[in-house]
């Protein structure tokens, strides 16, 4: 699913021992009672106008009405589904999963299967029985076709014709690194035309960002997901690095700033977005030195949200260092351009720590609605040290989806060759190797910001 982190809906059990029975209910947080179950308790009479009870009945009776709820909104359940398999039942009738979805989701092996023992051990092994039928006993690589296409009931509902080939689906993040990832880089001077496909990274960022990066071997890289085998392009081990938050970020540093309403006022005059003023703003008050060093005195470290790559640390608070008592449109423009800056550097961090495992990158291919910012995508390239590609149709993820269904329908022998011809470069963005100096410096001052915060917290957590 698409989108920033949402609140899981939680539910309540309430148990009431009476005289005669246990009763419970299943009550969401609004206060609606959403299932009902009572159990009778065993009562004795040893002599006239004497009454016991079991504690040790009472309790199994607890457990009965407990378990009779969670297999009243559990046991009626058909089938589990994550949405995009759930799509693909819906427009098919099929059940089977994309090996996308329960690979990098539900803990299968591309290898081995389920694990028989890891639903016991959670309690859950229910799952285990009629062969998984419930979260999926046929699994797909993402482009097989599913069943006889389009059911003409989703056909009626979709406007099509029954019988169009659907594909098996991939994670939306994992569509966008299949739509830009094998493009074909003839002719634009980049290093990674005479180098495997697993040079490449693919940056998928919007509300967050994602960083997918294909090995022919299994590689461990502690703090990045994976390795997940075939899970975005066939035959490839999947690596999957992060970045909580990244485009909500710089909305939060840019419109909780005092200058915001000065700024919607000008951008609007201008009929630009708030993000393109800023950037015109930035090329007006460089002068002659380049933009980035507009930020020599001023650090972000950018997990305001925790750490998810490499670090894996959800404690972790974003920090500033540098701030002055000025709050003019001049500070916003700094401000945001720092923060941009803190999520390439933090794009930097997973590289490094992908390359320390065993990867070897040399090209960035960038998509999502942060890659139509120009600022964005060259501090990426000057603080990487590596070249951006950007796709020639920006929807990269939608793109990945088509290479799916044409994979489904025949038209390609495979995925790796859909690829090659649906993704086209629509722009290279090269690093300016002049400034590394700099970029390396804050680099520096970006690695001293969490150490220095857990030092923080070991001083107050020290007792």
């Amino acid at each position: 699913m698409s989108g920033g982190e949402q609140k899981p809906e939680r539910y309540y059990v309430g148990v009431d021992v009476g005289t005669g029975s246990v009763r419970a209910a299943l009550v969401d947080q609004s206060g609606v009672l959403l299932a009902f179950a009572d159990q009778p308790i065993k009562k004795w009479e040893p002599q006239f106008n004497h009454h016991e009870q079991s504690s040790e009945d009472i309790w199994a009776a607890c457990c009965v009405v407990t378990k009779n709820l969670r297999e009243t909104c559990w046991d009626k359940a058909g089938h589990f589904f994550d949405l995009p398999d759930f799509l693909s039942w819906k427009a098919t009738g099929v059940t089977a999963r994309s090996l996308c979805s329960l690979v990098c989701k539900w803990t299968y092996s591309a290898e081995r299967g389920w694990d028989d023992s890891f639903w016991k051990m959670i309690g859950l092994e229910d799952f285990v029985a009629d062969n998984y039928s419930k979260i999926g006993n046929q699994v797909l690589p993402p482009g097989a076709s599913l069943g006889n296409g389009l059911t003409p009931e989703a056909a009626r509902d979709l406007g099509l014709l029954p019988g169009i080939a659907v594909a098996a689906s991939l994670i939306d993040a994992h569509a966008g690194g299949l739509g830009v990832i094998g493009a074909d880089v003839k002719g634009h001077g980049l290093v990674c035309e005479g180098q495997p496909v697993t040079s490449r990274l693919a940056v998928i960022c919007g509300t967050s960002s994602c960083h997918m990066g294909i090995s022919k071997d299994p590689i461990f890289v502690p703090g990045v997901w994976g390795p997940y085998f075939s899970a975005m392009v066939p035959g490839f081990w999947l690596n999957e690095g992060g970045q909580s938050v990244t485009g909500k970020l710089i909305d939060h540093m840019v419109e909780g700033h005092a200058a915001f309403p000065e700024l919607q006022v000008k951008a609007t005059a201008r009929c630009q977005s708030v993000y393109a003023y800023l950037n015109s703003h930035l090329d007006l008050i460089k002068k002659a030195q380049p933009v980035g060093f507009l930020t020599v005195d001023l650090h972000v470290w950018p997990d305001f949200h925790g750490n998810r790559s490499p670090l894996a640390d959800l404690t972790l608070k974003g920090m500033v260092t540098g701030l002055k008592l000025s709050q003019d449109l001049d500070d916003l423009a700094i401000l945001y351009l720092a923060t941009v800056q803190a999520i390439a550097l933090g794009t930097r961090f997973i590289i490094e720590a992908m390359e320390a495992a065993g990867h070897s990158i040399s090209t960035l291919f960038l998509c999502g609605g942060l890659s139509k910012n120009p600022l964005f995508v060259q501090m990426h390239a000057d603080i990487t040290g590596m070249p951006v590609v950007l796709s020639q149709e920006v929807e990269s993820v939608l793109v990945g989806a088509a290479i799916l269904g044409a994979c489904a329908s025949g038209d390609f022998a495979s995925v790796q060759e859909a690829m090659a011809k649906m993704s086209k470069v629509g722009k290279v963005v090269f690093p300016r190797l002049q400034d590394k100096k700099y970029y390396d410096k804050k680099y520096q001052v970006f690695l001293k910001l969490v150490e220095h915060q857990k030092e923080y917290l070991a001083i107050m957590n020290d007792n």
